[in-house]
């Protein structure tokens, strides 16, 4: 937005600055964070790990991602999972449709927390808003799409039979216990730590001074309004922000009352 880098995409920094981003390798940048607004209940589905990426796509990246939940309607539930334990028994309930013994559903409400590995059956139901972080990677394999028609009177592709290769079977979903650990105005909760991403929530309330050698973070302000201190430079911070701290910015304070969901690679 200013400075040096202003006007620059995130890939020509990752690129030619790698001080940046601790002298992080490969090509592209390695996550992404991003609100998903479910104005109706997205389509079943499942990516590949990495290993599966190189093998069916040609893509250095499968995806593993993770959910915050911001906010949701009162009956809002998402999919995480499955309840076969053969891939001949998950093939039969596909192929007869039998989804509601298939799909595992959890009801959720704000401040949830879910974490999705590469070959994770999902889907976020309508009324959600989250926050979502994931690997850098768009490969998605639809499985079931509720026989929904396009403007065209059609329905989407699907993707069964890869959907059905790259999915764990039988499901290792895994519920995350953060950790929590109060340092003065500072209250930061560990979510998940994965081969891909750490995820923190911190709640600050007044001054806070940070130090944090050999990262670089990407931070989400989720509640609130404060400052973050950047000798000499001070940034407003309000609720919806999204900034970078880079690896060479080791001491900086944040002052006022906010929620973050901040992570690291």
């Amino acid at each position: 937005m200013n400075g040096p880098f202003q006007g620059c995409t995130l890939d020509e920094i990752w690129c030619k600055y790698k001080e940046l981003f601790a002298f992080k390798s490969g090509d592209h940048f390695p996550l992404l964070v991003k609100i998903l607004d479910a104005n109706h209940d997205l389509s079943v589905q499942v990516h590949p790990n990495d290993l599966f990426a190189q093998k069916l796509e040609n893509s250095p990246f499968g995806k593993t991602e993770c959910w915050y939940v911001l906010d949701c309607e009162s009956e809002t539930e998402v999919i995480i999972g499955h309840h076969a334990t053969t891939r001949d028994e998950f093939k039969q309930r596909v192929t007869l449709g039998e989804w509601e013994k298939l799909l595992r559903r959890i009801p959720i409400k704000p401040g949830d927390f879910f974490y999705v590995p590469s070959g994770t059956i999902h889907s976020i139901g309508k009324g959600a808003l989250m926050l979502e972080i994931q690997q850098n990677s768009d490969i998605t394999y639809r499985l079931y799409d509720y026989d929904r028609l396009d403007h065209t009177g059609v329905t989407r592709p699907l993707q069964s039979e890869k959907s059905l290769l790259v999915t764990t079977i039988p499901d290792q979903t895994i519920s995350p216990q953060p950790f929590i650990l109060e340092k003065g105005n500072l209250i930061e909760k560990r979510l998940i730590t994965s081969p891909y991403f750490t995820v923190y929530h911190w709640t600050i309330n007044g001054k806070v001074e940070q130090h944090h050698p050999h990262h670089y973070w990407l931070c989400t302000v989720i509640q609130g309004t404060g400052h973050i201190q950047v000798n000499p430079d001070s940034y407003p911070l309000t609720k919806g922000d999204f900034f970078i701290l880079p690896a060479t910015i080791q001491h900086y304070h944040l002052e006022g009352n906010l929620e973050l969901i901040c992570t690291h690679t």
